[in-house]
């Protein structure tokens, strides 16, 4: 069984996107932020954060948005949406997984909430923003998705991050994020997801 602590909007819709991608059956439990449902006993016993999305898969609780979407790609392989190891290909699927939290994301908030000084670029472990959009630029432009034709977990974690970023200007409208969300927009998975987040508004 799969049941998603999710609210609406968060990033916990990359978990809906990512479980519609793998096709199992699943639970959505809904938190009202905004009336503090996430900060209650019960749901810091599940998730101490206090965030979602939190999944919980026959008793086994994962937080973290990639993490969630690297776990389910490895449980469920038969969806295709993995690079298993052994994988020579699996180093730059892991490689994308991660640079959306640890470099895209930060990068972004950094960018919409400035510090009064600028921080010294080795402090940062993203770099620059200007850096980080251009390796995202040529990631996103070197085939139909991150690893050519195989759409992946990395794809739900990168493609989230630039659809939202671009949607609220945070990141730049450039042409290869244009034409990689254009293709992501196109996945039946991800019109499911916001079909089903539009219903439960």
């Amino acid at each position: 069984m799969l049941k998603l602590y999710h609210a609406i909007p968060s990033r916990s819709s990359i978990v809906r996107w990512m479980l519609e991608e793998v096709g199992e059956p699943y639970e959505v439990q809904l938190l009202n932020l905004q009336a503090s449902d996430n900060m209650t006993p019960a749901y810091l016993a599940i998730n101490p954060m206090g965030k979602v999305p939190a999944l919980d898969h026959d008793g086994v609780v994962i937080t973290e948005a990639a993490a969630i979407c690297a776990y389910l790609a490895d449980a469920f392989p038969k969806a295709g949406l993995n690079v298993p190891v052994g994988d020579r290909r699996r180093g730059v699927y892991l490689k994308w997984l991660f640079f959306g939290p640890s470099c895209v994301e930060p990068a972004v908030t950094d960018r919409a909430a400035p510090r009064k000084e600028d921080a010294r670029r080795g402090m940062l472990g993203y770099g620059d923003f200007e850096t980080v959009m251009g390796v995202l630029a040529k990631g996103v432009s070197a085939g139909r998705y991150l690893l050519g034709d195989q759409f992946t977990a990395a794809d739900v974690v990168i493609g989230s991050g630039l659809r939202w970023g671009t949607m609220f200007k945070l990141i730049p409208e450039r042409p290869e994020f244009s034409a990689y969300i254009a293709r992501l927009n196109e996945r039946p998975a991800l019109m499911r997801a916001q079909e089903k987040d539009a219903a439960q508004k």
